[in-house]
């Protein structure tokens, strides 16, 4: 290789990586209408399987069979919305029950024998319950409630976006030809399975915490459904998101509590470590070194909503990257084969 050739290979790479962080700035900037544009996409690609089915089975119009799923959608997201609200709503007017059972653990935990064993005098301690704030839980439940309000507000911008691009799609016997259809098959598989798949975790949660009389099991089960999106990250915070509510749950035992702790863990285990990998197998071709990378990297450009859409967008990046022969080897390096890769370069 010559050094007019190492030279323009280094600023072709200097140039990729100015443009990779140009890139990066305005994903980030404009992330208020790109989000709700990019979630509108999934969900048109997850709903056009009921569409065809509506369009070929039922012989329904397109335009009919795409207002009856909107209707649909419209409705389960306000079902969700109603339950999550009064879940809410109870959370906020229970919370001065909830401070109180909280200075009862941290008194009773201050007040343990095994910290007296341990040499600790709880009466020379600093006292925990002191360095609570006064209504920290009635400010955290009320700012949630807020969030939540934020969220459900900015689905109807979603829903929009939704419904035009349902409207302007059109019904396919068989998948697009070229790179579209390569991705339109690969994202729908992934979109669809990993429906299914979170639905049944979210109702086997609930349903446990439900049987175990833990409050907001409903709330609970929708939220294992949504993390369920999230690979590794999700299922650990699904699992750790529901404690401090069963903890603070009235006249629950010992073994009640470990129940709900590892009952959830072991559905989130099974269904994600087993099941899933057996179901999916290698339909994206993405390493999961790749994986965790996207995760942290659309994690800090969009939030949680990032990292519910890292898996499908590396997984269309990478499509696209193989198209091309200069990032092929790219693609290549997102699916983990490092020696393909090395003969590309070569």
């Amino acid at each position: 290789m010559t050094s007019t050739q190492t030279d323009q290979r280094l600023q072709t790479i200097c140039l990729l990586t100015l443009s990779a962080i140009a890139l990066a700035a305005a994903l980030h900037w404009l992330s208020s209408v790109l989000i709700p544009f990019t979630l509108a996409i999934f969900l048109a690609i997850a709903l056009s399987p009921v569409i065809n089915f509506q369009v070929r089975r039922l012989r329904f119009p397109r335009p009919l069979a795409v207002l009856i799923t909107i209707l649909l959608v419209f409705l389960f997201s306000a079902v969700v919305g109603q339950v999550v609200l009064s879940s809410m709503r109870q959370l906020v007017a229970n919370a001065d029950i909830y401070q109180q059972r909280v200075e009862e653990l941290l008194q009773e935990t201050t007040s343990s024998p095994l910290l007296q064993r341990l040499g600790v005098d709880p009466e020379s301690e600093i006292n925990l319950v002191s360095l609570l704030p006064s209504g920290f839980i009635s400010a955290a439940l009320r700012a949630a409630t807020n969030l939540s309000v934020e969220i459900l507000s900015s689905g109807m911008l979603v829903m929009i976006f939704v419904l035009f691009l349902l409207i302007g799609g059109k019904t396919r016997s068989e998948p697009a030809p070229g790179v579209w259809g390569e991705i339109d098959t690969s994202v729908k598989q992934y979109v669809v399975t990993k429906i299914i798949l979170s639905v049944t975790t979210g109702v086997l949660v609930g349903l446990i915490f439900a049987i175990l009389g833990i409050d907001f099991a409903l709330v609970f089960g929708f939220l294992a459904f949504l993390l369920n999106f999230i690979p590794t990250i999700g299922s650990i915070i699904a699992t750790v998101l529901p404690i401090p509510v069963v903890l603070l749950t009235p006249e629950i035992t010992w073994v009640g509590i470990a129940l709900a702790i590892a009952l959830p863990g072991a559905v989130q285990f099974l269904i994600g470590n087993i099941i899933e990998p057996k179901v999916m197998g290698d339909s994206l071709d993405l390493h999961p070194v790749t994986i965790l990378l996207a995760l942290m990297l659309w994690g800090i450009l969009w939030g949680i909503v990032g990292m519910l859409l890292a898996v499908p967008i590396a997984a269309v990046m990478k499509i696209l990257f193989q198209r091309l022969e200069v990032t092929r080897p790219i693609a290549q390096l997102m699916a983990g084969r490092l020696d393909k890769m090395g003969q590309r370069v070569s």
